[in-house]
């Protein structure tokens, strides 16, 4: 199993609520990479004003990481009253999660030319070097149309590595859907269009309860989960095997 991963995660419906669900849910990821001893790696990032994010990539590095978090993948719903709410009515959000294992580079071959690069000034943390220098990086990959972006890193040679790194993951992707078609056993895709109905997992603020609708189980204590305790989920996951073929 890979032990570098991709995580993506995307507000959904709900607006501003959307995008502080989708930082809560990077919070929580990070916190339990920290826990288990995993190297997060922020890559790119699209904030809001409230703190919240519109998208966010990351790397995860560490022992059994695909393993362990790639049922991860789907829409996640939130079901609380948002801060921005004054009339205290509760409000139904969403924010989808990609678990995408990186591969090495000799897995997938990309031809120089297919590459469209251009530079940027990073909009995140990093001080003077990089707000002022274009160091962030942006690769079109001109056959199959997939853009991605590095700006976390303090050097153009750092961001671009790393984009060709997460190019590379989703160009394998890509590769295993099409393979999977051919086979005829096509999955759904990961992320879908965040709907609120197309939903893997409700967290449900008034009830404390989270609800995993695949596994058809309720988890309680939001609050310890959000802050990195997603230790019952996941055994509950690998007690399944239901993402044994993954």
């Amino acid at each position: 199993m890979p032990n570098k991963i991709i995580l993506e995660i995307r507000a959904g419906a709900g607006g501003d609520e959307a995008a502080i669900f989708a930082g809560d849910l990077a919070r929580m990821y990070q916190k339990y990479a920290a826990k288990r001893g995993w190297k997060f790696t922020l890559i790119d990032f699209h904030h809001t004003s409230l703190e919240g994010y519109k998208s966010l990539i990351a790397e995860i590095e560490g022992e059994n990481v695909y393993e362990d978090l790639k049922q991860e993948s789907g829409v996640h719903r939130v079901q609380r009253i948002p801060k921005t709410e004054k009339t205290g009515r509760i409000h139904t959000s969403t924010a989808s999660v990609a678990i995408i294992p990186e591969v090495e580079p000799k897995e997938i071959q990309i031809n120089p030319n297919d590459l469209e690069i251009s530079f940027f000034r990073s909009s995140g943390p990093g001080g003077q070097n990089v707000n002022k220098v274009e160091t962030a990086v942006r690769i079109l990959h001109i056959p199959t149309g997939i853009i991605v972006s590095s700006q976390a890193g303090r050097s153009q040679h750092a961001n671009r590595e790393t984009a060709m790194n997460l190019l590379r993951a989703k160009l394998y992707e890509q590769k295993q859907m099409e393979e999977q078609k051919k086979l005829g056993a096509l999955r759904k895709e990961q992320i879908g269009m965040a709907e609120r109905a197309e939903k893997i997992r409700t967290y449900n603020f008034p009830d404390d309860r989270i609800t995993d609708h695949r596994l058809g189980k309720k988890f309680h204590n939001i609050e310890k989960i959000l802050n990195g305790e997603l230790e019952p989920i996941i055994k509950e996951f690998k007690k399944s095997k239901m993402f044994d073929n993954f």
